[in-house]
């Protein structure tokens, strides 16, 4: 894979028979990567917590492709009960995973909330549902030889991971635990392709981020609170600044649909827009800041998660 490419949904290879599903798929970078793999034959699962939206997401997606193949499976990432019943459902159908996309988020939650689990929300919602789920479906996963990507952000690179307190009960600032969440997200990937390989679980775990994308999580996340912060947002940010320094959840959702698909993307990689420290621009390789390339720290991160979750990684 050379250093700069022209990935685009027409290098998607005909997915006909091949079961995805996509976190997060009814808005924004997950929409797209849904919508992209369905027009090349996949059976998408639309895994969202909202039913209503989820359905309206299916139906956009079908106004345009007819004969897309697309359903809905409710998962509501922040509940380890739903997950486990996410899991369950799918594992009792049998059928391998081809593709899954780890790619709903919450950004930047203004107060600290916790979840049933008593986790903290970020942590819970982009993080630890994530990991859950990854493990709980391994048996099927491993069966379809799967690519799983988990979807970063440039956030991460402030982002450190707090082994002595992952749920932030004190210091809560919404923006250092959203980038720890991301960051946790880069690390799961590289950790995931490194116990694969040593336990020969016969996945592809690729990481990749949107780089800064028009989609809803902004306005949905730090804005949420100021009557002041939305206006700016609606007035300034979003028709003067974003054109500028962002790209379409389209363009966005490229870096996740190369990591998902692309036959020359090496397991391990990390992935995201190549243009403007890698804010937009065409897909390519993107780099890991210095804390997600720690080993020591990714695997003792991994027995926490493992802990506070209850899972076991084991495919059969």
């Amino acid at each position: 894979m050379g250093g700069m490419t022209s990935f685009t949904t027409d290098d998607i290879p005909d997915l006909t028979g091949r079961r995805a599903i996509v976190t997060g798929a009814n808005s924004g970078t997950g929409f797209e990567t849904a919508k992209a793999l369905a027009a090349k034959g996949a059976d998408v699962i639309v895994a969202a917590r909202s039913h209503e939206r989820a359905i309206a997401a299916i139906a956009d997606i079908k106004a345009k492709q007819p004969d897309a193949r697309l359903r809905f499976e409710e998962l509501d990432l922040s509940r380890q009960a739903s997950v486990t019943a996410f899991a369950e459902r799918l594992l009792a159908e049998g059928r391998p995973i081809d593709i899954l996309v780890n790619n709903a988020g919450v950004m930047a939650l203004p107060t600290r909330r916790e979840t049933e689990d008593g986790f903290e929300m970020q942590l819970a919602t982009n993080y630890l549902g994530h990991f859950a789920l990854t493990a709980r479906l391994l048996p099927l996963l491993s069966a379809g030889a799967a690519r799983v990507v988990q979807v970063s952000s440039i956030a991460h690179r402030q982002g450190r991971i707090r082994l002595d307190d992952l749920n932030y009960t004190e210091g809560y600032d919404a923006w250092p635990v959203y980038a720890q969440s991301k960051l946790a997200m880069l690390m799961f990937g590289l950790e995931l392709d490194r116990r694969s390989r040593a336990s020969d679980w016969g996945l592809t775990s690729v990481v990749a981020h949107p780089g800064v994308a028009r989609t809803g999580l902004i306005a949905n996340g730090p804005l949420v609170g100021s009557r002041i912060g939305r206006s700016l947002h609606r007035w300034i940010v979003r028709p003067l600044i974003e054109p500028l320094v962002t790209h379409s959840q389209a363009a966005g959702a490229l870096p996740i649909l190369m990591a998902a698909t692309a036959s020359d993307v090496s397991p391990g990689s990390y992935l995201g827009p190549t243009k403007m420290r890698e804010i937009k621009g065409p897909p390519g390789p993107a780099v890991p800041a210095e804390q997600a390339l720690d080993a020591d720290v990714a695997s003792r991160l991994w027995s926490s998660s493992k802990h506070l979750t209850g899972v076991s990684w084991d495919p059969r």
